[in-house]
C-alpha cells in the first residue's frame, strides 16, 4: 500500500496540476477553494474564486462583511447554505481564534460547513498533518483500485473507504524509506481521480496504478463505484412575478433557511391565478390576457426534484410601494440586477427582461 501513495506523488509532480489559484500553504485560500469545489468542477470554480478572494483576500474581510454582499459574490455556484456557513465561520475563526485556523480535526469539525473531508485537507496542505481526504473523486479511485463494492453513499461503505484510506497513508508512514509529501498526496488523489481515472473512460492504459487495480483485473471499471440507487426526480411548479415600475424591479428577501436562502428572488405563487389574485388584492386593475405578459418558462434542476419556472411581467402604470405591507420586498434598480445576490434561475429571467427591453 505504500507503493500506492509514492507512485500516485510521483505521477502528480510529472502529470498533476500545479496552476491553481488556490494551491497555496495558506488555510483561507484552502478552506475557499474546498467549500467552492464541493459538487461544483474546478473549471466553474476558478473564476468564482478569482472574484472571490479580488474582493475578500483574508478571513477578516469576509468576517467584516455583510452576508448579503458575500451571498452576492457566490450566486450562480448553487448550494448557498456554503455560502452562508462559509461567512459564519470566517466570523467564529475571528471571534474564537483570532483569525488563525484551528489546528485540530476536533477544532475545525466544530466549525459549520467543515466536515471531516475538508477539515484533513486543510491540515494536510497547510500543516503536512497525516490526514487522508475522501471526496468524490477518491471514492471513484479506491472503490476501483480495492474493489470496493456496494454505494459510496451508505454509511457502511464509507466508513470501510475511511478505513481504507487511513491504512494505506499509515502503510506509506510506517514504511521509512521517504516521507510523505501530504499536500502532494492529497493534491494527488484529486488530481488522479479527475485526470485519470475519470467517472465514464478512465485512462487505464496509462494509469500507473493499472497492474495492482482490482477494477482493471476484472473488468469492472463501469461497475465500480456501485451505482447508487436512482430516485424518481419529482418536478415543482412556481410562477415568479416580475412587478415592474419604470427601471425597478420587486425583488424578495428570501428566508435564511431553504433554497435560496438569503438571497434576493422574484415572488412566487403557486399558478397564475394566484399571482393574479395577489395584483388583484393590492387595488391593481388587471387584464390577464392584455397585462400580463409570459417572458420566460424553463426548468431548473436541484440536487432532488426538478422546478419547472413560469415567469410574467406586469408593468406598473403608477407609483406604489409594498415595503410597507411586505416589509421583505423592494424595488431595485433593473440597471444593477448583476450585483445583487440572486438565484441563478432569477439572473436569467432578469437577462431576459433585459434583452426585450
Amino acid at each position: 500500500m505504500s507503493d500506492f501513495v509514492h507512485t500516485l506523488c510521483a505521477w502528480q509532480q510529472t502529470h498533476g496540476r500545479h496552476d491553481l489559484p488556490w494551491q497555496s500553504k495558506d488555510p483561507y485560500k484552502v478552506w475557499l477553494s474546498e467549500i467552492m469545489l464541493q459538487q461544483t468542477q474546478v473549471a466553474t470554480v476558478i473564476d468564482y474564486y478569482q472574484r472571490f478572494i479580488e474582493r475578500f483576500p483574508d478571513i477578516f474581510s469576509l468576517a467584516a462583511a455583510d452576508q448579503s454582499e458575500v451571498l452576492s459574490y457566490w450566486a450562480g455556484l448553487g448550494y448557498y447554505a456554503r455560502a452562508r456557513n462559509l461567512h459564519r465561520c470566517a466570523q467564529l475563526i475571528v471571534e474564537q481564534y483570532q483569525g488563525r485556523f484551528p489546528q485540530t480535526v476536533e477544532k475545525m469539525n466544530t466549525l459549520p460547513g467543515i466536515g471531516r473531508s475538508t477539515a484533513h485537507a486543510i491540515l494536510a496542505f497547510c500543516f503536512n498533518a497525516p490526514t487522508p481526504i475522501m471526496d468524490g473523486n477518491v471514492k471513484r479511485l479506491f472503490t476501483r483500485y480495492y474493489g470496493i463494492k456496494g454505494p459510496t453513499n451508505t454509511s457502511a461503505v464509507e466508513k470501510q473507504l475511511w478505513t481504507q484510506a487511513e491504512a494505506t497513508l499509515q502503510a506509506a508512514l510506517n514504511a521509512n524509506d521517504k516521507p510523505v509529501d501530504m499536500a502532494r498526496y492529497t493534491q494527488a488523489l484529486m488530481d488522479f481521480g479527475s485526470l485519470v481515472c475519470t467517472r465514464s473512460k478512465p485512462q487505464c492504459d496509462s494509469c500507473p496504478l493499472a497492474a495492482a487495480c482490482y477494477a482493471k483485473a476484472h473488468h469492472m471499471q463501469q461497475q465500480l463505484p456501485t451505482p447508487k440507487t436512482k430516485k424518481t426526480t419529482p418536478t415543482r411548479q412556481t410562477v415568479m412575478l416580475l412587478l415592474v415600475h419604470d427601471d425597478q424591479v420587486l425583488l424578495e428577501l428570501r428566508p435564511q433557511e431553504g433554497i435560496w436562502g438569503g438571497l434576493l428572488s422574484l415572488p412566487e405563487f403557486t399558478d397564475e391565478e394566484a399571482l393574479l389574485h395577489y395584483l388583484q388584492n393590492l387595488g391593481l386593475s388587471v387584464a390577464a390576457e392584455k397585462d400580463l405578459i409570459k417572458i420566460a418558462a424553463f426548468e431548473h434542476i436541484f440536487s432532488h426534484f426538478k422546478l419547472h419556472i413560469q415567469a410574467i411581467l406586469f408593468k406598473l402604470k403608477e407609483n406604489r410601494s409594498l415595503q410597507e405591507t411586505h416589509p421583505n420586498r423592494k424595488y431595485y434598480p433593473l440597471t444593477r440586477w448583476q450585483t445583487l445576490p440572486l438565484p441563478k434561475p432569477v439572473s436569467k429571467i432578469l437577462e431576459t427582461l433585459s434583452a426585450i427591453n
